[in-house]
This record gives structure tokens, sequence and C-alpha cells, in this order.
């Protein structure tokens, strides 16, 4: 979910609840930014990493309606080169290759009614490819 997140806060927190685990990321980052910092904080999920016992600043102010008692875990770093950051980053950057969009490998669906269009602008560009030392 896209937030505006409090000044001084992390650009993204893993909130854990009993029924459902929530990532919360700053709405004013680029797109780019954004998918890097979901990424990241799904890496902290996948790595297990232990978080802070109490419900902070942030996503209190983020989520008023949970109840801070049925919150579990907030996963809010303020080391940002400690081990688990640097592994939490590494992981998310691995899926941001597979599934982000700034990955070489991405394709889209073309329409069929743009299909010619597309077939036209692709052997412009496969053209274009050949002329370049």
């Amino acid at each position: 979910m896209a937030a505006p997140l409090p000044i001084g806060s992390p650009d993204g927190l893993l909130v854990e609840t009993e029924s459902q685990d929530l990532i919360v990321y700053e709405e004013r980052l680029a797109p780019v930014h954004q998918q890097q910092v979901f990424f990241h904080e799904v890496g902290h999920f996948i790595c297990d990493h232990p978080a802070q016992d109490v419900l902070n600043a942030s996503a209190q102010s983020l989520l008023p309606s949970l109840d801070p008692q049925m919150i579990q875990r907030v996963l809010g770093r303020v080391h940002s080169h400690s081990e688990q950051e640097r592994e939490a980053e590494y992981v998310g950057s691995l899926i941001g290759r597979q599934f982000g969009t700034w990955s070489q490998e991405r394709r889209r669906s073309v329409p069929p009614e743009a299909q010619e269009l597309a077939a036209r602008l692709s052997a412009l560009e496969h053209k274009r490819q050949r002329a370049m030392p």
C-alpha cells in the first residue's frame, strides 16, 4: 500500500498482524524506487528477519484503525548498513530482476488490433540494432 510516510521514517515498512501482512511504502517515491522498496521489504519477509516488538510511530500513524495489541511485528529498521539490510536488499534485487518492470526480459501482451503496428515498429528497432557497430 502506498502512503505518505512521516518525515524521518524508512521508505518502507513490513507490518505483520494476526490476519494479514502489509507492506507500506512512501507514495512520493518514483515508481521504480517504490518497487525496489517493496521488493526489499519482501526480502525481509522471506529472510524472516526479527523486528521491533512495539508498534512504532510510523506504523501507528499510517494504520490508525489497527489495534496496536493486534499487531505482532513492525519491521522498521534504523541501521541501513546492517547485515539484515544488505541481505534484504540483495534478495529484493533478485526478486526485482524476475518480476520488476526494469527487467530486461519483460514482455507485454499486445491487443489484437495493435499487433500489426507492433510488428512494424519491432522491425524498425531490429534494423536500428543491426546498423549500430
